[in-house]
């Protein structure tokens, strides 16, 4: 049996596999080349069947997965279309007078003396305030005036007042008009949704009936009192589960029969197919990196902490290990502030593919990426200029150290001279 393990970073895809006599197989792939093959992961599992199964699978036909035991793949899909800003279009929907809650935010200044503030890009398109509230049940010791609404009981079997129910018509006629706008994500956020989620579920399945693609109710995405941090993660999990979904249906169509794959999550752990979403594959790719270098560099007695650095083609990760991976629960990725949990990964967009552009006299650097098609001048495709050109212009790369995968027939070396 095969087993194969695949790093689908933006630009490389990088493919391990145990073949059946127990020798272990690499290869290394452009992530995009449309010209030779519609998805890398695919295409390298279909070269290594060919090669080493016996049996020869044409290029483009169905690859049979009877001598497949398992896929296991970190992906930087999501990665990248955040740092990118090139997620799914979609539209907010909040409790009515809570707008700007989340453009608000919580209010920090990370660098407090700093004159120039730069407030983060919201990822949502449009905010649709939805007629509907829930207060929270006064104690019997309070002496405030009773609040209005019925008393209904939340998940954890405290009471509730609905002093608004939801408005069942007008939400219809908003969402209708973003359909009519093209747009097909919803993040669903409604204060204490935490505790009484009656009124986003009712939300989200008049959303998924009328035919939106992508609902995502910040209770189901992450079940927190806070309303800031739940809104930005389902709006994140809005933004880019439809990337992931895409690139999914995609990989799993050329395969005939069952597959058992598992991606790698954020915090370091493997998910089934059906339980991989945007918000908690943001370092998918990076995570599988901190997992492998923990196991493979560090010495348990005595030994030293190991820093990880992975400098991609969009993206650059940096983490640490010092004998237990560490965890963190709330992480600003790229302005966005996601509450899940992931392996404490810092994460900038500047990689080897990041674009280099000459503006007043200095070369500025992404965070646009050439990613793999047309990928850097360099690559032969008559891509852009980027910092892996200036590294291999530079010396810091050596052309015969890469494999030959460039060019439109993908068997040429790295053009040196082009960058130049």
């Amino acid at each position: 049996m095969f087993s194969f393990a695949i790093d689908r970073g933006g630009t490389f895809t990088d493919v391990w596999c145990k073949i059946p006599s127990g020798k272990v197989i690499v290869r290394k792939l452009l992530s995009e080349d449309p010209e030779n093959y519609d998805d890398a992961p695919r295409e390298a599992i279909r070269r290594i069947l060919s090669e080493f199964s016996g049996t020869d699978v044409p290029k483009g036909s169905p690859i049979p997965t009877e001598q497949i035991q398992w896929i296991r793949m970190g992906t930087t899909v999501a990665t990248n279309a955040l740092l990118e800003r090139k997620g799914e279009r979609f539209a907010l929907l909040v409790t009515k007078g809570f707008r700007d809650l989340l453009y608000i935010g919580n209010q920090s200044r990370p660098d407090i003396f700093d004159l120039s503030i730069s407030m983060p890009e919201m990822l949502y398109e449009r905010v649709i305030e939805v007629d509907e509230r829930v207060l929270l049940a006064q104690p019997s010791s309070c002496r405030l005036d009773p609040q209005p609404g019925p008393l209904a009981t939340g998940v954890t079997g405290e009471s509730v007042h609905v002093s608004q129910p939801l408005n069942m018509e007008s939400l219809r006629t908003e969402l209708t008009s973003l359909l009519a706008d093209g747009i097909r994500c919803v993040a669903v956020l409604f204060l204490h949704s935490y505790l009484y989620p009656e009124h986003e579920l009712a939300a989200g399945k008049l959303a998924e009936k009328l035919g939106f693609s992508q609902v995502s109710l910040s209770h189901r995405v992450m079940q927190m009192v806070r309303a800031v941090p739940r809104g930005h993660t389902a709006c994140a999990d809005a933004y880019l589960t439809p990337c992931i979904d895409k690139y999914i249906e995609g990989f799993a169509s050329g395969f005939a029969g069952g597959l058992k794959v598992l991606f790698m999550q954020s915090d370091g752990g493997l998910a089934p197919v059906n339980q991989f979403n945007g918000s908690r594959a943001i370092l998918s790719g990076p995570a599988g990196g901190v997992v492998g270098y923990a196991l493979t560099t560090h010495r348990q007695a005595g030994g030293a902490p190991v820093i990880g650095f992975d400098m991609g083609g969009t993206s650059t990760d940096v983490s640490r290990f010092d004998g237990q991976l560490e965890h963190v629960f709330e992480t600003t990725t790229a302005g966005v502030a996601i509450q899940a949990p992931q392996l404490d990964i810092n994460t900038v967009a500047a990689g080897g593919g990041s674009r280099l552009f000459f503006r007043s006299g200095l070369f500025v650097v992404g965070p646009e990426s050439a990613g793999a098609h047309p990928g850097p001048v360099c690559y032969r495709k008559g891509g852009p200029l980027t910092v892996t050109d200036a590294n291999l212009v530079l010396g810091r790369l050596l052309p015969d150290q890469f494999p030959k995968i460039f060019g439109p027939t993908a068997d040429q070396a790295l053009d040196a001279e082009g960058a130049r």
